[in-house]
């Protein structure tokens, strides 16, 4: 009896345009995943969809290849807009289309986020891109603004709804969804559906076609998850505490941007550790070397953003450290894949903040393991760590032997010093140059802040912003039906900061105060006032503790400068 084998179908197969298809090729792209082999045909159909995925599985590739294949390259005017919840996907989603339009003459595509100069994404639409992919905040300021204009959409995708729901963002969805042509193609894309997002696919979805794909999770056995509850402002404190006590040979350290790889990277490096970066935006000459370097161990710790981190395998890797907690589950598995490799054992530990236990639950769900919760080493651990080291160094010279220091020891005994306090004071000589310990701020358990008991009683008492943070009004609050989740949201994206940096909120009548880092540059702020929530910008100031007052409006729009309260 003979087998036949069934072959697996290609992007050949798909029916896509040829330009699109080369440069599929080109990438190195042969066979379609699971969630592409079912969206890909219905999508070139111009049929609506409802997709359950999570990031990692694809799917921008699913929506991406058949929606530049319908394009009409002639037509100047936004056909494609794609929404997601912040700047990185977004940046990633429209990096993307470029690359898989490469082939496409006269193919534009405008990225709309915040955090970034009006100028060039006013000229992109200007020029009369086809494609526009941007954060809810940006695509309505420049709605308002009539830059952007949705009268020629012939295909809307909101990439990870539940993300934007969580994030405060959708009043901004559904004014896109309502103002978006009604012949126009729906395509949905949500890890979860929540009640919110279930009644906005009703209403604007036409017959969709539904998807749902399970990522393929599976995580080493050999591998110790921990985590490490931790806020923003002392996540480094926590890192370098690790690195000295944990029996570190190479760690790769994970955070979400670019940015954060560099400032991470330079941060670490004043501290003494063998550090070095790898982002998106290094060329693939200088990558190599970096990875040959900590194969060879004249680096010890790589700091790297998950894209970079693709593919990359080094035996020596003992500890991967989430600095920055992962988009998804389907990223945390191939991050801590990074250890535990070759049948040795790995350990993985993640920092997660008070606002993060949520994320835990589903990478728990989705591996299958829990994970254990590790103490940060304390100062008593951290100094009897140090005199170990001491120690195992001071036998080592013993054995090694130290004749050409005896006479100068002899002569001080011989002058009456007596030979433990010498001995004392040539440990104390011997250490003085050990990093001072540096103080590590306790988490915040409760995120609620000041606000006031359940039996009603009036309990709020104004005190000073949390350690290493500077309170800022903006000039939205409950008359305007604001949330905390949109502040964070609208903040975080503008600013180009994780949420987890963002310290407490108090939303009152007029106003809201919320904690910022007190480290953050004139810059960061000054886009974070551009922000826009409840169709308002933020227009931030430092708060001086004075009554119901919000900042002064300004009649213009939201490019404010900030300005600083007076004291007097």
């Amino acid at each position: 009896m003979t087998s036949t084998s069934v072959a697996s179908p290609s992007f050949g197969d798909l029916a896509l345009l040829p330009a699109v298809l080369s440069a599929v090729e080109t990438l190195g792209y042969e066979i379609p995943s699971p969630i592409q082999l079912q969206t890909i045909p219905a999508l070139l159909e111009g049929r609506d969809m409802l997709g359950q995925a999570q990031t990692g599985t694809g799917k921008t590739a699913a929506f991406a290849l058949p929606i530049l294949s319908r394009l009409e390259l002639t037509r100047r005017e936004p056909q494609v807009l794609v929404m997601a919840p912040t700047r990185e996907l977004a940046q990633q989603v429209a990096v993307s289309f470029s690359k898989y339009g490469q082939n496409l003459k006269g193919l534009e595509v405008a990225t709309l986020c915040g955090g970034q100069e009006y100028r060039e994404q006013l000229g992109a639409l200007k020029r009369g891109a086809q494609v526009v992919v941007g954060t809810p905040g940006r695509i309505i300021d420049h709605l308002d603004r009539g830059s952007l204009k949705l009268d020629g959409l012939s295909a809307l995708v909101l990439d990870e709804a539940d993300e934007m729901l969580r994030m405060g963002f959708i009043d901004d969805v559904k004014r896109v969804v309502a103002d978006t042509p009604k012949d126009a193609q729906r395509v949905f894309f949500s890890a979860t559906l929540p009640t919110e997002i279930e009644r906005i696919v009703n209403r604007y979805l036409v017959d969709p076609v539904k998807v749902a794909i399970e990522a393929a999770i599976g995580t080493a056995a050999s591998i110790d998850q921990r985590l490490v509850r931790v806020d923003g402002g002392a996540k480094l404190e926590a890192l370098a505490r690790i690195l000295e006590v944990e029996p570190v040979d190479g760690a790769i350290v994970f955070v979400r941007t670019r940015a954060a790889c560099t400032t991470l990277m330079e941060q670490l490096s004043a501290r003494g550790v063998n550090v070095a970066s790898l982002s998106g935006d290094l060329d693939q000459s200088l990558r190599e070397r970096t990875i040959t370097r900590l194969k060879r161990g004249k680096v010890d710790v790589l700091i790297a953003t998950d894209v970079a981190a693709r593919g990359l395998d080094v035996p020596r890797i003992t500890h991967v450290i989430n600095y920055d907690l992962p988009q998804d589950s389907e990223a945390y598995t191939h991050r801590i894949g990074r250890t535990g490799r070759a049948g040795r054992t790995g350990i993985a530990i993640t920092f997660v903040g008070f606002r993060e236990g949520r994320k835990v639950g589903w990478i728990e769900q989705a591996t299958g393991q829990k994970l254990s919760e590790m103490a940060l080493p304390d100062e008593a651990a951290i100094r009897a760590h140090r005199d170990e080291v001491f120690h195992s160094s001071v036998i080592a010279a013993l054995t090694a032997g130290a004749e050409e220091q005896r006479a100068l020891v002899e002569r001080l005994v011989a002058e009456g010093h007596d030979p433990i306090e010498l001995a004392c004071a040539f440990a104390r000589l011997a250490r003085a140059d050990e990093a001072p310990i540096g103080r590590l701020q306790a988490p915040r358990k409760d995120p609620r802040g000041d606000r006031a008991p359940r039996d009603g009683k009036p309990a709020r008492r104004e005190r000073g912003p949390s350690e290493g943070m500077t309170r800022y009004r903006v000039s939205v609050g409950h008359k305007d039906g604001v949330k905390p989740g949109q502040l964070v949201g609208a903040l975080a994206n503008e600013g180009g900061i994780e949420g987890a940096r963002i310290g407490r909120i108090d939303i009152r009548n007029a106003f809201s105060v919320v904690e910022l880092p007190s480290s953050l540059p004139a810059s960061i702020l000054a886009k974070m006032a551009r922000a826009r929530v409840a169709g308002r910008p933020l227009e931030i100031s430092e708060d001086s503790g004075a009554p119901e007052r919000a900042p002064r409006r300004r009649r213009e729009d939201g490019d404010a400068p900030i300005r600083r309260q007076s004291r007097g």
